[in-house]
């Protein structure tokens, strides 16, 4: 006999807490159910209502350009110096990084494709 799954919208903070821990059953078991199965529908759904609160009561604002920049420089464990193909001298690196200099439009391309920040966290944009 096939166990029957309820879904109910996530519309409070209890509603949460408590989507939370039917998913994290899942993440506890040895393995994720089989997607094809009725179980892996409603892990998939689940955590599609968990997501879609979240996105709507905890939104996640995009770092600032310069966030971006010291957030990458940490992933790769650079320094001010390695910047500098992409920003100028070491100064400038300086003054950019100690918000004195905004991003120019040349450094923005080159910090993208130099370092992979995000385009849209270097101009600011969501």
């Amino acid at each position: 006999m096939s166990r029957i799954y309820t879904l109910t919208p996530i519309r409070s903070d209890a509603d949460h807490k408590a989507a939370l821990q039917l998913a994290e059953a899942y993440f506890d078991a040895p393995q994720e159910p089989d997607p094809d199965s009725p179980e892996g529908a409603h892990f998939e759904a689940l955590i599609t209502l968990i997501e879609a609160y979240e996105a709507k009561h905890y939104p996640v604002s995009p770092p600032d350009p310069i966030g971006a920049i010291r957030f990458r420089m940490e992933q790769a464990g650079l320094s001010a110096a390695d910047l500098k193909p992409y920003i100028g001298g070491l100064n400038r690196v300086y003054e950019v990084l100690n918000g004195k200099r905004g991003l120019s439009l040349a450094m923005i391309p080159k910090l993208h494709a130099g370092l992979g920040v995000p385009l849209s966290s270097l101009i600011g944009a969501p």
